[in-house]
């Protein structure tokens, strides 16, 4: 489980974004950063961007370690085409963003709990792995036992969120197909993201 289960909206405060697009966020009601000095504004600098470009890429995803972070980024760099675009589709085949994309549960970090504890199948066959990496044509569901449990059926009939169009869900039946990997531009951040930004920072 995530370390930052219990302190998931500081990264909001620091960055001054509402980095999921919760009501909860306590950015909602607070914009400035927690601390003593939290009003005070600087002029950031280049680097100061960069890592706040990459911490909020970071934080979205559940908080990815910066070991596997820095591994995705790597992959990134191998495949053709834009590394930032590429980046940005690998975090999106991860297991626990699609099982969230899928509405299945409320958040990121419910989305790899769940995946933990076994609720979670690819193909019909149980993962319970988060950093998982589906494929275009996977089939996503939940065991039938796990589609009675309240967080579930909460979060799939709240009009919170949408499904994607790089995804098909059938709520009735719990299940979705990853179809393509998605573009920076088709995936629903309720924040912006500069992916970009985190090639600059890697590269430096």
């Amino acid at each position: 489980m995530t370390k930052r289960l219990t302190s998931k909206y500081k990264i909001d405060r620091r960055y001054g974004v509402n980095l999921w697009g919760r009501p909860k966020s306590p950015v909602t009601a607070r914009e400035y950063r927690p601390g003593e000095h939290g009003q005070a504004r600087k002029k950031p600098t280049d680097f100061g961007l960069q890592l706040a470009a990459k911490q909020k890429l970071r934080g979205f995803y559940g908080n990815v370690t910066e070991k596997q972070f820095r591994k995705i980024y790597r992959e990134a760099e191998r495949l053709r085409g834009d590394t930032g675009e590429n980046l940005v589709g690998l975090l999106e085949r991860r297991l626990d963003a699609v099982v969230y994309r899928l509405k299945f549960v409320p958040t990121v970090f419910a989305a790899r709990q769940v995946i933990n504890h076994g609720h979670v199948r690819v193909n019909g066959k149980r993962v319970n792995i988060p950093s998982y990496v589906v494929k275009e044509g996977d089939v996503v569901s939940l065991k039938d036992s796990s589609k009675e449990m309240p967080l579930v059926i909460e979060s799939i009939s709240s009009q919170e969120r949408e499904v994607p169009d790089y995804l098909t869900v059938d709520e009735k039946a719990f299940s979705g197909k990853f179809l393509r990997t998605p573009q920076l531009a088709d995936i629903p951040y309720a924040a912006k993201m500069e992916p970009n930004l985190v090639v600059e920072y890697y590269s430096r």
